[in-house]
């Protein structure tokens, strides 16, 4: 029982410690950050026209996976693209985007998925740039509700016609098996 806690339990008691020291920094990034959050928003507010077109530029020649962080940030994505996430946090970081430094640092360190709040909010930043110049899709023209009804119905006869030449097309043999017709012997005389 001796050896039991004098060499095994500290080497096992190390290895969670590890995991648990990486929580606490991870916490207190994400503290350091959420403090700064309203200094970062008006600073972001301030270089909003000169960091535009260098944000499209990065937007734009960044994978379709970051694309889709950006437009809908979730944590689940950047449990996914980790790796992608923290590049596109250095690009950020090379044109002195607000708050990138200092998650881009945190990243780095504990990884994205640790900070994925800060990661998350810098994602929301640079979208109020990019969602707003690919979202000028016109919306569909209203329809009036005598329209519905009339393309509903429209809609139920041509689901029934369907099915009826469906049926129809079962019912006829196809092609491909042509009848086999049996041919009787011929007479001998």
């Amino acid at each position: 029982m001796g050896y039991w806690k004098s060499k095994v339990l500290p080497k096992i008691k190390k290895v969670f410690e590890k995991d648990g020291t990486k929580k606490a920094a991870a916490a207190e990034a994400c503290k350091s950050f959420d403090d700064s959050k309203e200094e970062i928003s008006k600073e972001f507010e301030e270089k909003k026209t000169e960091l535009h077109p260098k944000v499209t530029e990065i937007y734009e020649a960044s994978s379709a996976e970051i694309k889709i962080l950006v437009k809908e940030p979730k944590e689940a994505g950047i449990k996914k693209s980790s790796t992608a996430v923290h590049k596109f946090l250095e690009e950020l970081v090379k044109i002195d985007f607000p708050g990138s430094k200092q998650v881009c640092e945190a990243s780095s360190k504990l990884g994205p998925v640790m900070v994925s709040g800060p990661v998350l909010f810098l994602f929301e930043k640079v979208s109020t740039f990019v969602v707003t110049e690919e979202k000028k899709v016109e919306p569909p023209p209203p329809t009036t509700v005598a329209e519905e009804e009339t393309s509903g119905k429209e809609k139920e006869i041509a689901i029934e016609e369907e099915k009826e030449k469906e049926d129809e097309v079962k019912a006829e043999p196809t092609p491909s098996e042509p009848a086999k017709v049996e041919e009787a012997e011929p007479v001998k005389p």
